[in-house]
């Protein structure tokens, strides 16, 4: 009975170990602004479908996580014999939604605890470079949000079909504080104990585009 009871513990323990090494997404380089890419005249021009383009967000705390969706009001990229030239978007902060429906959560998330939606409608992205590093495709563009601008580098995939460009970025995170977003945040409170918020946001990017 005892040497059962052992092995049920072990097993308790392997898997409390493989819960918490969980690889959490790579958090994307961020730098100071950068200058904004450049196309050529011979590129192709797209312009993003705001139905179909989409930021999927996670946020985590001690006790869960929340997850959902902000949508991209619009953007325009240009593209030269495959390869992603220039680009931007805009990102409608007021469409800011919680999985759950969650009122209250987004009525917080959106206020001037965290994102100031009244004060600033609007978050936007514009492409920097992109490259190919270690076999992966890497878009570099500055993240202005809250008026504060950074530039962030996190990996892709980009697809030409038709009429339709395709860019889905893979899960990365971009650390909250550096935009100033300060509520729960051990980066700026050192009172918080276990009420704390992490820092990290977990961030995927779909934008699906038209040639116009």
């Amino acid at each position: 009975m005892r040497t059962n009871f052992l092995k049920f513990l072990t097993i308790l323990a392997i898997g409390a170990a493989v819960v918490s090494c969980k690889k959490k997404a790579d958090e994307a380089v961020t730098t100071d602004a950068a200058e904004v890419a450049t196309s050529e005249v011979a590129a192709t021009k797209y312009m993003a479908n705001a139905t179909e383009s989409v930021i999927e967000w996670t946020g985590y705390k001690p006790t869960g996580k929340h997850n959902g969706t902000i949508k991209i009001e619009t953007g325009v990229f240009t593209v030269n014999d495959g390869t992603l030239e220039t680009g931007s978007f805009i990102i409608d902060m007021n469409s800011l939604s919680d999985s759950e429906a969650n009122a209250k959560l987004e009525g917080h998330l959106k206020s001037a605890d965290f994102f100031d939606v009244e004060k600033h409608a609007s978050a936007a992205f514009e492409v920097t470079g992109f490259e190919m590093v270690d076999g992966k495709s890497m878009l570099s563009g500055n993240l202005t949000l809250k008026d504060v601008k950074n530039n962030v580098t996190f990996p892709v995939t980009t697809t030409e079909d038709g009429d339709t460009f395709t860019l889905t970025s893979e899960m990365f995170t971009i650390d909250r504080s550096k935009w100033n977003v300060q509520y729960g945040s051990k980066s700026f409170f050192d009172d918080l104990g276990d009420k704390f918020i992490n820092d990290d946001i977990e961030l995927k990017v779909t934008v699906k585009a038209k040639k116009s």
